[in-house]
């Protein structure tokens, strides 16, 4: 991307530095700054010490992941520096603890129980793929911590230390292909991932919707993975094409995560493959990606999210601004698990004020319930079975690296935990309000089956 493409999108696209400020009231994010000030001013009485509460921030600096989640860590100590800024939490400031997992998922396991047993930090925000979720969550479960974790996912979780901000399957990829079939008129699916547990899951979900709700064949399904960091992407792209000229109108479903994205971005260009053709929805795929990648013969190609750097609103532009400035960085872009660290983050620091205290276990029950602004122009919720209410936007790639969204739900969509669309989870709920406080009730026949994660993530790890 050039300086004149980022230029033209943060200048004239979103025309948000053209907009007489002066003349426009402060956004929600700006508001929510001075509320937090005044109340962290009003709690200084009753701070309960002056040790500063830690944040332990868990995100891959180093490996095939880096691409993706070093902005995360970033952002979550924008947002630490901002609220000790507006005066702390309970009349303490906030430290973060950062460690850097190295894209390696056993070692999330290790530096998550470093945070948790030795840092004794109050909260985690962390972790990108499932599988790093996964080597986590028995360490995350044991210990007692809470967990924020800002990336779509493929639901079938729900642990009462884990807070879910980023998309269910039921927020993104299911819209996605509704909108791919209703809109665009697809008939034919290549589902193209990554291997690990959330592309495997994901699609088992899709493949069962397209078959069971749309009556989609076999033989119009196809399904291929590849390894973190895969570059190779000649032949995979040459199949796709194939698969695409056999006479239906032809669509992919990309799960693919991480460095591996610039590689197959750039040989759909090599290739010639247009979105007017055989369009690509991506779900792991924003803003961030896309500053790597020549996206002038991307134009068209869809991705599906819960926010967009184009949102047009002044939260958004608020948001922006802050970013711009902490990073020093003009050409500094925002996408969407910044947006789902903004949302927890939020929810997090506003559970700690109504509790009156860090203390895990209350602050689990004090944060179902609350409500704080996303920067689509909406509010998120947290829904008791600790996913969050959030919009549905679908946007096309733009030359300068941004999306012109063309599609969103009218209204936000709360998160299923669990998927209506396989056997043995269609039967399940999450609710961790007492008295229930269960992750997987059936409500077939009124039990729970308690929690299985440790069970369930030593498996993920042996596939």
């Amino acid at each position: 991307m050039t300086t004149l493409q980022h230029n033209t999108h943060t200048r004239s696209t979103l025309s948000y530095q053209q907009q007489a400020r002066s003349s426009r009231s402060p956004g929600r994010f700006a508001t929510a700054l001075l509320t937090a000030a005044v109340m962290g001013a009003s709690t200084q009485a009753i701070a309960q010490d002056d040790d500063p509460i830690k944040v332990g921030i868990l995100h891959s600096l180093s490996g095939t992941m880096a691409i993706s989640e070093t902005v995360l860590k970033d952002t979550v100590e924008m947002l630490i520096e901002q609220q000790n800024e507006a005066g702390g939490l309970l009349g303490r400031q906030l430290e973060a603890v950062v460690v850097d997992p190295a894209s390696n998922w056993p070692l999330f396991a290790e530096r998550a129980r470093e945070l948790l047993a030795q840092e004794e930090v109050d909260v985690i925000f962390g972790n990108w793929t499932s599988v790093s979720r996964k080597s986590v969550l028995p360490v995350v479960e044991e210990l007692n911590g809470l967990l924020f974790y800002p990336v779509q996912y493929e639901g079938e979780e729900s642990s009462e230390n884990v807070f879910y901000t980023g998309a269910a399957p039921n927020q993104q990829a299911i819209p996605a292909v509704e909108y791919l079939i209703n809109q665009v008129g697809i008939e034919r699916f290549a589902l193209v991932g990554t291997d690990y547990v959330y592309p495997r899951t994901t699609n088992r979900i899709l493949e069962a919707f397209l078959k069971d709700e749309h009556g989609i064949a076999d033989e119009d399904i196809m399904v291929n993975y590849t390894p973190f960091g895969h570059s190779d992407w000649q032949n995979i792209v040459a199949e796709i094409r194939r698969f695409g000229e056999e006479g239906k109108p032809t669509a992919v479903i990309s799960t693919v995560n991480g460095d591996a994205n610039v590689p197959f971005y750039t040989e759909l260009s090599n290739q010639g493959i247009d979105a007017a053709d055989i369009p690509v929805i991506a779900f792991s795929v924003g803003e961030q990606e896309l500053t790597g990648i020549d996206t002038a013969p991307l134009v068209g190609h869809l991705a599906a999210w819960n926010y967009f750097m184009s949102v047009d609103n002044d939260d958004n532009y608020d948001f922006i601004d802050a970013w711009i400035e902490y990073t020093g960085d003009d050409m500094a872009v925002t996408n969407d698990p910044m947006e789902a660290h903004y949302i927890g983050f939020n929810m997090w620091a506003e559970a700690v004020r109504k509790a009156g205290t860090t203390d895990v276990d209350t602050v689990k029950d004090a944060i179902i319930g609350v409500t704080v602004p996303n920067l689509s122009g909406g509010y998120a919720a947290m829904m008791p079975n600790h996913h969050i209410t959030k919009p549905v936007l679908i946007g096309e790639i733009q030359d300068n690296g941004q999306f012109d969204i063309v599609w969103q739900t009218p209204s936000t969509v709360a998160g299923d935990a669990w998927s209506d669309y396989l056997p043995g989870s269609r039967d399940l709920i999450a609710d961790w309000r007492k008295p229930m406080e269960c992750g997987n009730f059936n409500v077939v026949n009124g039990s729970c089956g308690g929690s299985t994660a440790a069970e369930e993530a030593e498996a993920a790890l042996a596939e």
